[in-house]
């Protein structure tokens, strides 16, 4: 099984990029895993109180469940992997059936912070993008699939997301085997990286 980190700041092109390595791929030997998933149970609080959590913070993430999800993948166990509802600002309580596949790619902003989850993965990618590009596609996602309002998304944006990314995020570079400098034209690296992938599966 190949392990695939995808990292990189919030709206920076993640999704874009997983997606066209996923789609040069056939589609039964590949499965993504979201770090979204893994966003730690917060049933106890209140929604108001839920509102208030720090979502940029690696201690928002549950990475002991997602590092032992991996094993279990690479032992060739299926697992459960928890659906997280934005608008609830919690899981849902349900899961997805999850089965090992050749290449299982890990994508989300905090994954290269654990060295755990760095250990496991056999190529480590970070997708770099202007800060004010990720601000306004953040503002787009936010308000569009996730009911906020402006005011509510560049708040968040300048007590939390900014100084998380500077603090947590951004110094990841420095462990990725490959920094994808985003844009929609930016194809040779993506190409890179397919060729990678199917060198080591092949």
């Amino acid at each position: 099984m190949l392990i695939i980190g995808i990292a990189g700041g919030t709206g920076g092109g993640k999704t874009t990029v997983v997606n066209t390595i996923v789609d040069e791929l056939k589609h039964d030997e590949v499965a993504v895993i979201s770090q979204d998933s893994y966003y730690r149970d917060t049933s106890e609080l209140s929604y108001e109180e839920r509102t208030q959590i720090n979502f940029d913070h690696p201690q928002s993430i549950d990475f002991d469940l997602l590092v032992n999800h991996l094993k279990a993948l690479k032992k060739g166990e299926a697992i459960d992997q928890p659906i997280y509802s934005f608008k609830e600002h919690n899981r849902t309580g349900e899961t997805i059936l999850t089965h090992p596949k050749k290449v299982m790619i890990v994508e989300g902003i905090l994954i290269l912070t654990n060295p755990k989850l760095r250990k496991m993965c056999d190529i480590k990618i970070y997708v770099h993008a202007d800060s004010d590009e990720r601000l306004i596609r953040r503002l787009k996602r936010d308000m569009n699939e996730r009911g906020r309002d402006l005011d509510e998304v560049l708040n968040r944006y300048q007590t939390t997301l900014k100084p998380m990314h500077q603090q947590f995020i951004e110094p990841t570079k420095e462990f990725a085997d490959i920094i994808i400098p985003y844009n929609r034209y930016n194809t040779v690296a993506v190409d890179i990286v397919q060729t990678i992938i199917k060198e080591k599966l092949a």
